[in-house]
C-alpha cells in the first residue's frame, strides 16, 4: 500500500466517522464496537 492510498483510506474513514457525528448522532462508533465485540465471540467459538 503506498502512501497516497493510504492516506486517502485514513481520509474516506475519517470523513466516515464526521458525516455520522454530524447527520446522525454519532453511533456509528458504538455501533462497530459491539459488531466487533460479536464477531470476536463468532471467531472465538470456531477456533
Amino acid at each position: 500500500m503506498t502512501d497516497k492510498i493510504a492516506l486517502g483510506l485514513a481520509l474516506v474513514i475519517l470523513g466516515i466517522f464526521v458525516a455520522d457525528r454530524i447527520w446522525f448522532g454519532g453511533g456509528l462508533p458504538v455501533f462497530l464496537g459491539k459488531e466487533l465485540f460479536r464477531f470476536s465471540e463468532y471467531i472465538a467459538f470456531w477456533r
